[in-house]
């Protein structure tokens, strides 16, 4: 987007200061010079194709019909791919990202936004009420969302060795309040990430916060598994096509096969086929990917630029027959 505006537009103005130019000559006038523009408009388009067609990357998706970035205060379509940014701007899939994709996730602030959790203390196996705020810079709680693929807000919940992922959906109170019954398993340090488009001014901001939740006890953290294309999900066997790299955004195809073999038949989830969480091991950055709104050849197609190098762990929701299911895989991107 240019940084000052175009110029208005002269075609109403008048020819000149004095004597009124004859309705002839001033007709001849305006052909002449829409002939100029035009020209000068065709070559431009041509030196335009020419540079996008020298710099596009042959893996790039098909582009959508919205812009590649968002500007704050603006939600893109979502029924195309795309990701939400921790800057309040939503990345449509199709633009590639040359130093990696914008990571969410890893502050309680941002935006002017600022995540207040009521406890952050748990017991491990036991269910307990997690309550949390969204407020706004001037300390009042946010209550108006914007419903971004069927919810207001996704909360993700995982434990700092990336075991124990849950994808929830609180609820939230008239006074800005969300609330959900949480259970922990086991002892140790987990993060919560809050994803949602809030309203704030009449302006829509798309980020994600995050915080720390704490379970006592004898934290024994768990090595990531070895990278691998398959994963069983519930008797579902889960696999991947693809090779993200922070270079471009790459294809992700994942496909289902239920217990007898056969592809699996899937449903709608959260307006989409499924949804892909991506988050790297150490800092737990955080990347939410939307599907293709179609599937392709049976599987569901995501979009993706690693934010940088290291290891991973993506996390696949896919629903059938009115169940939800998750599949997880570890990545390491050089």
């Amino acid at each position: 987007m240019p940084d000052h505006p175009p110029a208005e537009n002269d075609a109403d103005a008048p020819v000149g200061i004095g004597a009124e130019t004859p309705v002839g000559e001033r007709a001849g006038f305006r052909l002449a010079a829409f002939g100029a523009v035009l020209i000068v408009v065709l070559f431009a388009g041509y030196g335009l194709g020419r540079l996008n067609n020298s710099t596009a990357s042959a893996s790039a998706p098909p582009a959508p019909t919205s812009s590649g970035a968002a500007m704050p205060g603006m939600v893109m379509d979502e029924s195309q791919p795309h990701a939400h940014n921790s800057d309040g701007t939503v990345s449509q899939a199709a633009v590639t990202t040359p130093m990696g994709a914008a990571v969410g996730g890893l502050s309680l602030s941002s935006g002017g936004l600022t995540l207040v959790p009521e406890t952050t203390t748990f017991t491990a196996g036991k269910a307990q009420r997690l309550a949390f705020r969204v407020k706004g810079a001037g300390g009042a709680p946010v209550t108006t969302y914007a419903t971004v693929h069927d919810k207001p807000l996704h909360l993700v919940v995982v434990r700092r060795d990336l075991t124990g992922f849950q994808h929830l959906h609180p609820t939230m109170a008239s006074d800005g309040t969300w609330g959900i019954d949480l259970t922990l398993a086991e002892p140790g340090s987990y993060r919560m990430i809050a994803d949602f488009t809030a309203i704030v001014g009449g302006q829509q901001i798309a980020t994600t916060l995050g915080g720390d939740l704490t379970v006592a006890g004898n934290y024994a953290p768990q090595a990531l598994p070895a990278p691998a294309r398959t994963d069983n999900a519930d008797g579902f066997a889960v696999s991947y096509e693809g090779t993200p790299n922070t270079q471009a955004t790459q294809p992700l195809l994942m496909q289902v096969t239920g217990p007898g073999g056969a592809a699996a038949r899937l449903d709608p989830y959260l307006g989409a086929f499924g949804h892909l969480v991506v988050m790297r091991e150490g800092d737990l950055a955080y990347v939410h990917v939307h599907p293709e709104p179609l599937l392709v050849d049976g599987r569901v197609k995501f979009w993706l630029t690693a934010p940088s190098s290291g290891s991973y762990r993506m996390f696949f929701d896919f629903q059938v027959a009115g169940q939800v299911h998750t599949a997880s895989w570890t990545l390491k991107i050089d």
